[in-house]
């Protein structure tokens, strides 16, 4: 401590991309039925497509699951950012209030001398 460098940091700028990038898999996990369904005049093998259809029913059960955790993970994410610049916003402010403060008795004692 002391030579300039924090002894706490945290990537807030990767935490937000992070949060958002969750919240893109989650859409993008949420639009297989759709992707599924572009390609089906493409693919062309009723087979092929009854297996995509097959695939994307049993997928609807784990996906609800796996979407719950990246929404809850992106807001955890979200959640430390905030408290984070909170906390660093109220630590600033002291730390400006007390050197403030250190400054007022400088130049009162200075008067007094």
């Amino acid at each position: 401590m002391g030579k300039g460098k924090s002894d706490l940091s945290l990537p807030l700028t990767e935490l937000e991309d992070y949060g958002r990038r969750l919240r893109s898999i989650k859409t993008r996990l949420d639009h297989t039925k759709k992707l599924f369904e572009s390609y089906k005049d493409d693919i062309g093998s009723g087979k092929v497509n009854d297996a995509l259809d097959d695939f994307e029913s049993n997928w609807e059960d784990g996906r609800e699951d796996i979407t719950q955790q990246l929404d809850a993970l992106a807001d955890m994410s979200d959640t430390v950012v905030r408290e984070f610049k909170k906390l660093d916003d109220e630590l600033a402010k002291k730390v400006n209030d007390a050197v403030k403060t250190e400054d007022k008795r400088s130049k009162a004692q200075k008067k007094t001398d």
